[in-house]
């Protein structure tokens, strides 16, 4: 795969960089890789490679370049996640929707995008792909395990394209209350497509994390990509 960092700018002003990644020669469709909490480490690099590797043009702008540009962390101590929750507490979620906005718009306009583009984030980016698919003209979206869609519901009148969300069904992150909330305003949707994975915690998909689960994983991505694949290409 060709890989390497670029810049793209801000709709406000200002640039900020993305990882991108995708098969060199190939005129492929795209995806905007929509980070956690963690910036653009190593778990997104990797599921944006996944897709370059299956033919898709990937990526991952970095939503956190308004407070500490090129965040690079992981799960795995105390002081990371402590240096992640004030960057998720600081983010403003309207400019990241104009950042990804800018991404898409980026990525449609590479010589070897078809000018087909979807999302699909994590976490903050779960949230972010559900906001995406209603404020912006993203032709799909993916969210998986997203933060508090539940208390975003109105957004979903706006909702035109396909969106399909992941949702763990013990998560921490998104009680059974806000579980149902979610069901009962979505799951009518003609555009949205609801997966509940029971018994899975939040971040069941990050591999090597805490949580992660070998099955519901591959299940979620198989689903993942046969979407993508539905809606893009």
């Amino acid at each position: 795969m060709a890989s390497r960092y670029v810049d793209i700018e801000a709709a406000d002003g200002g640039r900020f960089s993305a990882y991108m990644t995708g098969p060199p020669g190939h005129k492929v469709p795209g995806v905007v890789v929509i980070q956690e909490i963690f910036g653009i480490n190593s778990f997104v690099r990797e599921f944006a490679e996944r897709l370059a590797s299956i033919g898709y043009l990937a990526v991952v702008p970095d939503l956190f370049w308004r407070q500490q540009p090129g965040i690079d962390i992981t799960d795995k101590s105390e002081a990371e996640w402590n240096q992640a929750f004030k960057l998720y507490q600081g983010f403003d979620e309207a400019l990241g929707i104009a950042d990804l906005a800018a991404a898409i718009d980026f990525v449609r306009g590479q010589a070897d995008c078809t000018g087909k583009v979807g999302c699909a984030g994590f976490c903050l980016g779960g949230m972010l792909a559900y906001v995406t698919a209603a404020r912006t003209d993203v032709d799909c979206g993916v969210g998986y395990y997203g933060v508090g869609i539940e208390g975003a519901l109105d957004e979903a009148a706006n909702i035109s394209k396909p969106l399909m969300l992941h949702i763990a069904g013990n998560d921490s992150y998104c009680a059974a209350e806000a579980q149902a909330r979610i069901a009962q305003g979505l799951g009518g949707h003609p555009q949205v497509t609801l997966h509940s994975y029971a018994g899975m915690e939040h971040a069941f998909a990050r591999i090597g994390g805490e949580h992660f689960d070998t099955q519901a994983a591959a299940r979620a991505d198989g689903r993942t990509l046969e979407f993508l694949n539905a809606h893009l290409t």
